[in-house]
């Protein structure tokens, strides 16, 4: 028989009729019904070509065939158990690598990874550049986007969804606004490649540029801005994501409460 085809819930569902020898019993076990488990037995045993059980004036009882396989069906399910373990110790590791956009890191997230490695002394960040960035490809546990939500990942805003205007004069455009003076106006003189320079490229004196409320309030606590101009809410903002399961290990959780200063 082939792995793929393995009854495995079927084997699960014998395994726990073998230990209590009562179906009733089994059920309460794994939450079914009797009748439930009577049908995997009867499945499997029609997969297997034998008789599992007989019934006695004493009750159940296993059959030789049964009784034949049951030790090493045993020892494959904790051969399965210890392989779950084995796979979430990997993922309990204290190694993170986390894909963020450049300017982001430098005014916002490095001095709160540098805080949470403080407590943390034995973790280890692998930082990626880029927003975009895959996470199966890379590997990431965690990713910062400047996006309208999270879509198909789980996520967390980080601060409110809106923009601040920086500097004066002609616009600048970059990806996250990339026409800031409307549809249908001129392209901006200026057009650059993320918010970072779109803030550089205003604090020059090459113009003016919408760009993250958060990142531009974080540079000017740290007196890289000296003034920022009137808010204004957008559809973007900087949001924390992750598939499902990289979400919920422990891991993730500990660092996105540090992040978000909210309890894992």
């Amino acid at each position: 028989m082939k792995r793929t085809h393995l009854p495995l819930n079927a084997l699960r569902v014998f395994d726990a009729a073998a230990r209590h020898l009562s179906f009733t019993r089994a059920a309460d076990e794994l939450a079914v019904t009797p009748a439930a488990v009577g049908q995997q037995i009867r499945a499997l045993e029609d997969v297997l070509g034998v008789v599992l059980f007989r019934r006695t004036s004493k009750g159940l009882e296993l059959t030789d065939e049964a009784g034949a396989g049951l030790e090493a069906l045993r020892t494959g399910f904790l051969h399965f158990e210890g392989a779950v373990q084995a796979m979430q110790a990997g993922q309990s590791s204290h190694v993170y690598t986390i894909a963020a956009p450049r300017e982001f890191f430098a005014a916002w997230l490095a001095s709160r990874l540098a805080a949470f490695r403080a407590g943390n002394p034995q973790v280890r960040f692998i930082l990626v550049d880029g927003e975009m960035t895959d996470f199966t490809e890379a590997n990431l546990d965690l990713a910062v986007r400047w996006t309208e939500g999270p879509g198909d990942l789980e996520g967390m805003p980080l601060g409110a969804a809106e923009r601040v205007l920086v500097g004066e004069g002609d616009w600048i455009g970059w990806p996250g606004d990339p026409a800031p003076g409307g549809e249908g106006e001129e392209s901006p003189s200026i057009i650059v490649g993320d918010a970072g320079q779109a803030m550089s490229a205003a604090l020059a004196g090459l113009g003016k540029a919408r760009v993250p409320s958060l990142l531009a309030r974080e540079m000017q606590a740290a007196g890289r801005i000296a003034e920022l101009g009137p808010s204004e809410p957008c559809r973007r903002g900087y949001w924390l994501v992750a598939p499902p399961p990289q979400w919920r290990q422990k891991k993730v959780r500990a660092l996105i409460a540090a992040l978000t200063d909210n309890p894992a």
